[in-house]
Parts: C-alpha cells; structure tokens; sequence
C-alpha cells in the first residue's frame, strides 16, 4: 500500500522489527492517525507511539498480504 492510499482511522499491518533484538520481527496491527504533532501528516500508531508514514514504509491491508512479504524477508530455510 502507498501512503496516499491510507486514511486516518485505517488499520494497517506492518512487519515490525524489534529495535532491541535485530534478528526479531513479527507482524504488528497498527492504526493510521494524524500525527499529533506534525498536523495533517499521517502517522503509525503503534506501541503507544507515532511514526510518520513515509513512503517507503510497508504497510499491508491485511495480516496475509503481510505474512507473505515476511515469509519472504525471512525465510531462513533459504540459506541453508
């Protein structure tokens, strides 16, 4: 999904990486916002916090459509 195909009130999923453990990632529902403090740009909420959307975040429709993108990413069986 692009940026201008979001709406605030949109739930949105994203493949999170976990900023203390590099080799973690798991998919995460989020919400699109308004950034509180950056009016009318359009943010992630997620884990209580804001991120502004930017256009080459990955966001998906649905959890599927990102469980594939993360099979993906991290398909380990790959490098074997």
């Amino acid at each position: 999904m692009e940026k201008k195909d979001v709406n605030a009130g949109d739930k949105v999923y994203v493949i999170y990486r976990n900023p203390h453990a590099a080799n973690v990632a798991n998919i995460q529902q989020a919400e699109i916002v308004e950034h509180p403090n950056h009016p009318g740009e359009k943010a992630l909420f997620i884990h209580d916090s804001y991120h502004l959307l930017d256009e080459e975040d990955a966001i998906f429709p649905s959890y599927s459509d990102a469980e594939v993108m993360y099979n993906k990413l991290f398909d380990y069986e790959q490098y074997e």
